[in-house]
C-alpha cells in the first residue's frame, strides 16, 4: 500500500506535468490490498492477495472534460495518461455549465473519522485461515457443507487538483460470508466492518447452521400477501434500490419516484433515514468524489421527505449548497448517499415472531431486480431459510417463493422495527438498518426448491 506521502507525490507529479496545457486537472489515486480466503465443501480452496493501485486524471480544457485511468503508476505511465487525456479532451464537444475544479476548503470543514485498524489491515493468510477453520469445524460437527470467504486488508482513496486541493483517506476492512447446505435446506450469514473484531465467523456459522437445520424438508404454501419479518440483511438488499431516489440529479432528470415530494409524507411515520458518515457503525470516506467534505443529511424524518443530497453540479442547478455527496465527475448519476442509517425501534425479531398470528420469516432475499421504477416495484426470491409462523411460533420451513413488492408500499406498511445494526448483503453496499415486520408483503409464486 502507498503511503499518503507517496500518493501526494504521484498527484503533484501529474499536475505539474500537465502544467498550463489544460485549464485544470484533477487526479484520483486509489489502492487496495484486501486479500480473500475462499472455502467450499468444508475445505479451503483459494487465497487471493492482490495489491492494486490505480490513477485516474480528469482534465478540463476549453469547457470540455474527460477522465482516463491507468494502473501504471511509473512516471512514464502517468505521463502517457496525462498526454492521452489532453489529446482526448481536445476532440470532445464543449459542455454547457461545466464547473471549474473546486478550491480547497478549510480542514475544519472535514469531520475526522478514524477507520483504520492496524490488526485488521495486517492480518496474514494464516490468521484468515484460522477464522475459516472455525467455520469448517462447526460445519463438520453438524454434518453440513460450508462455503464462503473471509477477506481482510485495507484500502485508500485520495483526490488532488491543480487548485491546491488534496484529501486522503485510509481504511481497514474485514468481511466474512458463510453459506451452509444440507440435502434440501440451507442457511447464510454475512458481516462486514472496519475491524476484524466486529466480524465473528463463529456467530455467523452458528446462525447459518441453525437456519439450515430448522428449514429442512420445506413445505409449500399458496402465495399471497403475508405479514413478513425481514432481518437486517434482507431489509438492506431491498432498500439498496431506494438510495438513488435521494439524488438531486435524479430529481433534476426526473428519474426519481419521489420527484416534487420534498416536504411531503412519503413513508410511514416510523421511518427516519439519515445519511451520516460519522455514525460509529458506518464506514467510508469523509469527502466526496471531488474531495468536498461530506455533510450529515436528514433525508426522511417521521415519513416526511426532508432533503436530498447534492454534488457541486446539482447544487448549482438548484441554487443550493453542495452536501458533499458528488461522485467522481464526469458522472451521469451525479451523487448518492453512501452512509445510510435507518432509525430502528425496540422490538427484537423474537418478539416480532411472538406477536405474529400468521406470517413468514425470511432469512434472505435473492436476485432482486427493479420492475417499475416509478413506484419502486421490485421482484425477487427468498433464499437460505424461509419459515411459516403461526400463533407466534415458527412451525416449519417453507419452499422458496417469488415476491413483487413496491418499496414505497413496504415503507408505508412497517408494523414494527428492531434495533438498527450494520448489515451486509449482496445487492448494495453495507448500511445501518433495522429488522422490520411488514404487513401485506406480496408473494406471487412458488419455486421448485
Amino acid at each position: 500500500m502507498l503511503s499518503e506521502k507517496k500518493v501526494k507525490k504521484i498527484i503533484d507529479f501529474a499536475i505539474d506535468y500537465a502544467g498550463k496545457r489544460v485549464d485544470g486537472i484533477e487526479v484520483t489515486v486509489t489502492g487496495s490490498d484486501i486479500a480473500t480466503s475462499r472455502f467450499a465443501l468444508n475445505s479451503m480452496t483459494q487465497n487471493q492477495a492482490p495489491n492494486l493501485v490505480s490513477v485516474s486524471v480528469r482534465v478540463l480544457h476549453d469547457s470540455k472534460q474527460t477522465r482516463l485511468e491507468t494502473d501504471e503508476i511509473s512516471e512514464n505511465g502517468i505521463k502517457n495518461l496525462v498526454d492521452n487525456a489532453i489529446a482526448v479532451v481536445d476532440m470532445l464537444t464543449p459542455e454547457k455549465d461545466l464547473l471549474p475544479l473546486p478550491k480547497p476548503v478549510s480542514a475544519k470543514k472535514y469531520s475526522k473519522v478514524d477507520r483504520f485498524d492496524k490488526k485488521t489491515a495486517a492480518m496474514s493468510p494464516k490468521e484468515r485461515a484460522l477464522q475459516v477453520r472455525k467455520i469448517i469445524d462447526a460445519a463438520l460437527a453438524s454434518n453440513v457443507r460450508s462455503s464462503g470467504f473471509y477477506a481482510s486488508g485495507s484500502w485508500f482513496y485520495a483526490v488532488g487538483n491543480s487548485r491546491g486541493l488534496f484529501v486522503y483517506h485510509e481504511e481497514s476492512s474485514a468481511e466474512c460470508s458463510v453459506t451452509i447446505e444440507k440435502e434440501n435446506s440451507s442457511g447464510w450469514g454475512k458481516s462486514q466492518s472496519t475491524t476484524s473484531d466486529s466480524v465473528n465467523p463463529t456467530t455467523l456459522v452458528a446462525h447459518a447452521v441453525q437456519t439450515a437445520e430448522t428449514s429442512h424438508d420445506p413445505l409449500e404454501v399458496e402465495p399471497e400477501k403475508f405479514t413478513t419479518i425481514l432481518p437486517p440483511s434482507a431489509v438492506l438488499d431491498l432498500l439498496s434500490f431506494l438510495w438513488y431516489e435521494f439524488s438531486a440529479t435524479g430529481h433534476k432528470d426526473k428519474l426519481s419516484s419521489l420527484i416534487d415530494k420534498v416536504g411531503e409524507k412519503v413513508f410511514g411515520e416510523n421511518i427516519t433515514i439519515t445519511d451520516n458518515f460519522t455514525d460509529p457503525l458506518q464506514a467510508g470516506l469523509p469527502f466526496d468524489g471531488e474531495g468536498m467534505p461530506r455533510q450529515i443529511v436528514k433525508l426522511v424524518e417521521n415519513g416526511v421527505l426532508k432533503n436530498l443530497v447534492y454534488g457541486r453540479k446539482s447544487a448549482q442547478f438548484f441554487g443550493v449548497e453542495s452536501t458533499g455527496h458528488g461522485l467522481a465527475e464526469p458522472s451521469l448519476t451525479g451523487e448518492m448517499p453512501l452512509n445510510l442509517v435507518v432509525q430502528g425501534g425496540p422490538t427484537s425479531i423474537e418478539d416480532m415472531i411472538a406477536s405474529t398470528e400468521r406470517g413468514i420469516l425470511l432469512s434472505r432475499v435473492w436476485y432482486v431486480r427493479m420492475v417499475d421504477p416509478t413506484i419502486l416495484l421490485l421482484t425477487g426470491m427468498t433464499r437460505d431459510g424461509t419459515f411459516l409462523i403461526e400463533n407466534g411460533k415458527i412451525i416449519h420451513g417453507l419452499k422458496n417463493m417469488r415476491f413483487n413488492v413496491s418499496l414505497i408500499d413496504l415503507l408505508n406498511n412497517v408494523v414494527q422495527l428492531g434495533p438498527a445494526v450494520r448489515a451486509a448483503g449482496e445487492e448494495g453496499f453495507p448500511a445501518v438498518v433495522p429488522p422490520m415486520k411488514i404487513a401485506d408483503f406480496n408473494f406471487t409464486s412458488a419455486t421448485k426448491f
